[in-house]
């Protein structure tokens, strides 16, 4: 890649490394129920690595 990123490219990797966050730890309860104990990282819908997964921006 790159040394100097255009802001329209940098827009877009920004937008792909929020994609693969976990969700917020909120999302359990609300989603399973109080008792049940889930990793948020379940609800998250891209699972995408830097090292796995390659992206097209």
């Amino acid at each position: 890649m790159a040394r100097y990123k255009h802001p329209s490219r940098k827009k877009r990797l920004t937008k792909l490394g929020r994609q693969t966050r976990w969700a917020p730890f909120w999302t359990v309860p609300k989603k399973y129920g109080k008792g049940r104990r889930v990793h948020p990282g379940r609800h998250t819908t891209v699972k995408r690595s830097w090292r796995r997964i390659k992206t097209k921006a």
